[in-house]
């Protein structure tokens, strides 16, 4: 039997279609998957994310324990609030989890890990903590519900629909939370467009939802939430990494500190290995098929293989993430192989959408293969 989130019955009485995401019941679209990006691209949208779960560290060893634990430094969070994504890894260098860790205040963290990954995560968290950190706590916050709302209008929907959060939110700074009585609101999202994550008393999510709605957030379900992560060019735990995926392959190096001075978990691994592949977007430029998960793409240097992809709505054409050979750089025109089909694709920089911003110039593509 799935879990459920505590606005399941919401979900249901408005009509949404269900699916089984990492063993949690969730909308999948509520009519329109296409309106549904849209409304965040454009103005502003709601997602239920009460499936992810915060685990609360805290302790006089919360910093050196989080330090040790994770591949990013959350010695760079100097003030309550900061936040900094990061990843999880295990001694191979591979990645367990990516997650966001939220700095409260002095030896108090918030850590925010996938639905698919949360009890995995807990469980090796917590074997490390009694290896190593006694003195530090760790508590899943199961008590809590998490509703995003992103895209250009967001900020002043969430303001209009709860006006108790609006005195201490109007500074929020991007990649920073707040705390405003029982609800933790932070200024991130994983769509590429701004917003809140907020994070509240499960009981009173139904209300708030309803209130969202009102002020014009239009509910929206995972299938808008993975076309608007790809445009944005952010990584799905279990299609682009893995455990046996090194986040310097995955796109991610950016998201691990090697300064020296700190040991962290997977370090050695990391430093041995060393980053063996691209990882690059890819834009088809020919009609006749939409790049999916698992494709082989050819290049001048060998094999590589696609991790996540789908037709964009923003852009109207099909992209992907792909993980290829070393040395394959932005601009180079490669070929997937799409059914029976060998299909010309161009390796691009992520991301390919950004704050409703089209980031990859289409014209230039089309006057290529014109």
């Amino acid at each position: 039997m799935p879990k459920t989130t505590p606005l399941h019955e919401t979900h249901r009485a408005a009509g949404a279609r269900m699916v089984d995401f990492g063993g949690w019941d969730m909308p999948l679209h509520y009519g329109s998957q296409i309106d549904e990006h849209h409304a965040v691209r454009r103005d502003a949208g709601l997602f239920d994310v009460s499936h992810m779960l915060a685990l609360d560290i805290d302790g006089k060893g919360a910093r050196d324990f989080l330090r040790h634990a994770l591949a990013n430094d959350v010695a760079k969070l100097k003030s309550p609030g900061k936040a900094l994504y990061s990843c999880l890894l295990n001694d191979a260098g591979g990645v367990i989890d990516d997650l966001i860790v939220y700095a409260l205040a002095p030896d108090l963290y918030r850590v925010v890990v996938n639905a698919s990954t949360a009890d995995k995560d807990f469980a090796w968290l917590e074997a490390l903590r009694v290896k190593i950190a006694r003195d530090t706590r760790i508590a899943p916050r199961r008590d809590l519900a998490m509703i995003a709302v992103q895209g250009p209008a967001a900020r002043e929907r969430t303001w209009r629909a709860l006006p108790a959060l609006a005195e201490a939110t109007q500074a929020l700074k991007p990649f920073h939370a707040v705390q405003a009585g029982d609800v933790l609101v932070a200024r991130t999202g994983y769509t590429g467009e701004d917003g809140f994550e907020i994070a509240l008393p499960a009981a009173r999510a139904p209300q708030a939802w309803s209130a969202l709605v009102a002020a014009g957030c239009k509910p929206c379900g995972l299938g808008a939430r993975d076309t608007l992560r790809l445009e944005a060019g952010m990584n799905l735990y279990g299609q682009d990494m893995d455990e046996s995926v090194s986040p310097l392959d995955a796109g991610l190096a950016w998201t691990v500190d090697l300064a020296p001075g700190r040991d962290f978990v997977g370090r050695t691994a990391l430093e041995r290995a060393g980053s063996r592949h691209a990882f690059l977007g890819l834009l088809l430029l020919e009609p006749g098929g939409v790049l999916r998960a698992h494709q082989q793409v050819e290049t001048s240097r060998g094999e590589g293989e696609i991790t996540s992809g789908t037709f964009s709505p923003t852009l109207a054409r099909s992209i992907a993430f792909a993980r290829l050979p070393a040395g394959t750089a932005p601009g180079e025109t490669v070929h997937v192989r799409v059914r029976d089909k060998r299909l010309a694709a161009r390796a691009v920089k992520l991301p390919f959408v950004r704050h409703g911003r089209a980031l990859i110039n289409l014209e230039d593509e089309e006057r290529e293969t014109t």
